[in-house]
């Protein structure tokens, strides 16, 4: 990511963690509109400083960092709202009011990183699905989405894709294997 011109990186990059970065937004407080420009601003400023972060042994350091990134953003947005303004804009309030200010109400960071944490691996999980899929035939990821992932009864998943039941669970012990692999892979990656 550290050169502009390397494109599938930047994809990569917007695939694992543009949810999760308006979802963290989202979940502070914000509407729509702002949790987008979190993510946008989190985006140019990851694009701005890239090449000066300096990844350390260990995992999870870039993810720290881009969660330290996220927070800020999020404080920006809270701190740019004139006083009074409720969420989402329009400026229907007074300074006089006696609510909690928003940003007050914004949950400790501690439980943003343990959110982070678990939207991450939720992500990571996806990521590594997507991947699987467009290796896989798309009935036998059909099947594994159903029995593995959605937990329906093999005889179901038998009966709707008109396979073995054997078969499907043939498919559900490969590609689970393979997923594994998968998370593995984008985990040594990413960090």
């Amino acid at each position: 990511m550290r050169q502009w011109e390397d494109v599938a990186s930047w994809q990569e990059f917007d695939r694992l963690y543009r949810r999760l970065i308006y979802g963290i937004a989202r979940r502070s407080g914000l509407p729509h509109a702002e949790a987008e420009d979190v993510t946008q601003d989190v985006f140019k400023c990851v694009a701005e400083t890239i090449h000066q972060f300096e990844p350390q042994p260990g995992p999870g350091k870039f993810r720290g960092w881009l969660l330290r990134l996220t927070r800020w953003r999020i404080a920006d947005k809270f701190n740019q709202r004139p006083k009074g303004e409720p969420p989402g804009g329009g400026g229907g309030g007074d300074a006089t009011t006696t609510r909690t200010p928003t940003i007050e109400r914004v949950p400790d960071p501690t439980d943003h990183d343990a959110e982070f944490d678990r939207e991450w691996q939720r992500h990571l999980l996806d990521a590594a699905s997507e991947r699987l899929s467009r290796r896989v035939k798309s009935r036998h990821y059909q099947a594994f989405d159903l029995y593995v992932r959605q937990r329906w009864p093999v005889l179901k998943v038998a009966s709707e894709l008109r396979m073995n039941p054997a078969t499907v669970y043939i498919i559900g012990f490969r590609l689970t294997k393979q997923l594994r692999v998968e998370v593995a892979r984008l985990r040594a990656q990413v960090g």
